[in-house]
């Protein structure tokens, strides 16, 4: 059908958010590729195992239908990344689905991508910084669990994990039935 590439950090991604969506992509057929800074084994926050595909540096935008990115506490450091910044610009660029969820689309937002759209990410009561970051980046922010604006979907954590999965299925299908689960 397509390919998707799902970006995750090495050590503590967030779990739910990269296996409920790789199994919703896996199901409608589309073809998965893990991403990471390294190859080897990647370690989620709850202890999921992740093989790591291919790094940043082999990642090729023009063979891609989608990128995807995972939140956790792994991926603060992507931030300010400027590898990690330069693929989520190129992606804008050839017109890609760009996704992210929980604290990913705060590092959407340094990459600049998310000026002038509407957005979602995780926050909570002691912590409204990556709203703050969103903001400051000319994003408009709204408290839900997914928002889709063009061709850039964001979510707020892993409660939202099963709906945002199939959001990027919808999106990449234009069938809003596509995805039964």
């Amino acid at each position: 059908m397509g390919k998707i590439a799902i970006i995750i950090s090495f050590r503590n991604f967030r779990d739910e958010e990269y296996f409920i969506p790789k199994d919703i992509f896996l199901g409608a057929g589309f073809e998965v590729i893990t991403v990471s800074s390294q190859k080897g084994t990647a370690i989620g926050g709850s202890g999921g195992e992740a093989e790591i595909d291919i790094t940043f540096d082999e990642i090729d935008i023009s063979q891609l239908d989608a990128v995807v990115f995972v939140g956790g506490p792994g991926a603060y450091k992507y931030i300010d990344d400027e590898q990690v910044l330069e693929i989520i610009r190129k992606a804008n660029q050839q017109g890609k689905l760009l996704a992210a969820i929980c604290i990913a689309p705060a590092i959407f937002a340094h990459a600049g991508v998310l000026r002038g759209k509407r957005a979602t990410v995780w926050s909570s009561i002691m912590d409204k910084k990556p709203i703050k970051v969103l903001q400051e980046n000319g994003a408009e922010y709204l408290d839900k669990s997914v928002v889709c604006d063009g061709n850039i979907i964001t979510a707020n954590g892993p409660y939202s994990a099963e709906e945002f999965g199939k959001s990027i299925v919808q999106h990449l299908t234009n069938n809003p039935k596509s995805v039964i689960i």
